[in-house]
């Protein structure tokens, strides 16, 4: 037992309403974060609580805490915090239940119900007062983000070594995603809008978790985190008929003033950039955390390249690169790799 869940149980004997009879491991996220599920009897049954063991030197609890309370108190449905000790980096949280999007998400006709629902909360997230000082997502991070592709995945887990004329196609590639994201209207991010941070639960509003990353920045970049999942992929149609519906939604709030051919476009270059960075991500859990099952998201991740580039005339270089040079270096990370 290490040091940390020993810590962390006898605080969960000092602010629960009885002593944990279980507290069990539930899937963590991509970062030093743990999470557990706690159960407990009381006078009026079981209760249970969720757990985040967010160590102080690795991550930095007061982003969570502070969203939190704005987000729950302007009626978004996210866990309500019970405890905290944030010298110890330890929450105590409102059980939200286990049923993630990414579960749920079986057949088109389920999926209408649940990204209606999510592109509710979306448009929500992205109206409320902009009462707290959330970092912009502004050019820097934008591509140190994008950087991670080559630093992690090109070079790190494919070992391949890029020519200078490569270089040149993916710093040409990687400013235009940049310019074409800083043009776009700002709203709230929360910038990992997805099928394994949402989840379904008894209302008609998802229950939306891991926000603590979430800045100030492009209005599709939620979008396409929802719609182009890394986890899951739907038909193209779907997609489309998705979009338009949030497009139709956000502009009558005042998010912006797109035609549908415009938010088009801004929604396919704001995905080229995410799935930039998350393909590096992908392959950093691997190689320097040991989290090798990150690796059979990767081809999808980057088929979304291959494919949003194929629309794009000035991008059409980048699409038959990857397709050319990279892709083929993919199936050995995914044997199902389309």
């Amino acid at each position: 037992m290490d040091k940390r869940y020993q810590s962390l149980l006898d605080w969960l004997h000092q602010v629960l309403p009885a002593a944990p009879q279980e507290v069990a491991k539930v899937a963590g996220d991509a970062s030093f974060r743990r999470y557990f599920r706690a159960h407990t009897e009381t006078a009026s049954g079981p209760l249970s609580w969720i757990v985040m063991d967010a160590p102080p030197e690795h991550e930095d609890c007061a982003p969570f805490v502070a969203i939190a309370r704005h987000w729950q108190a302007q009626g978004l449905h996210v866990p309500e915090i019970l405890a905290e000790d944030r010298q110890q980096g330890f929450l105590l949280l409102e059980d939200l239940g286990d049923q993630l999007y990414s579960q749920a998400l079986t057949q088109e006709a389920r999926a209408d119900i649940l990204y209606g629902q999510a592109i509710n909360a979306l448009v929500r997230i992205q109206t409320l007062p902009q009462d707290l000082p959330l970092p912009a997502y502004d050019a820097g991070l934008l591509e140190r983000e994008m950087q991670l592709f080559p630093d992690w995945l090109l070079k790190e887990q494919l070992g391949l070594s890029l020519t200078d004329q490569e270089q040149d196609l993916l710093a040409s590639t990687f400013a235009l995603l940049r310019d074409a994201a800083l043009e776009q209207p700002r709203a709230t991010v929360h910038r990992d809008y997805h099928s394994r941070n949402l989840l379904v639960t008894g209302a008609n509003s998802p229950g939306i978790i891991d926000f603590q990353d979430a800045v100030i920045g492009p209005v599709t970049y939620d979008l396409v985190s929802l719609l182009k999942d890394c986890y899951v992929r739907w038909p193209v149609e779907a997609v489309a008929r998705w979009v338009e519906q949030y497009r139709q939604q956000s502009q009558a709030q005042g998010l912006h003033q797109a035609d549908s051919a415009t938010f088009t476009q801004w929604f396919e270059l704001m995905g080229m950039q995410r799935h930039l960075k998350a393909a590096g991500i992908f392959a950093r859990l691997a190689k320097r955390d040991g989290k090798a099952g990150y690796l059979a998201d990767v081809p999808r991740t980057v088929n979304y390249l291959i494919e949003a580039s194929q629309g794009q005339p000035a991008l059409q270089p980048f699409g038959h690169w990857l397709t050319h040079r990279v892709w083929p270096h993919l199936h050995a990370l995914d044997s199902n790799a389309p």
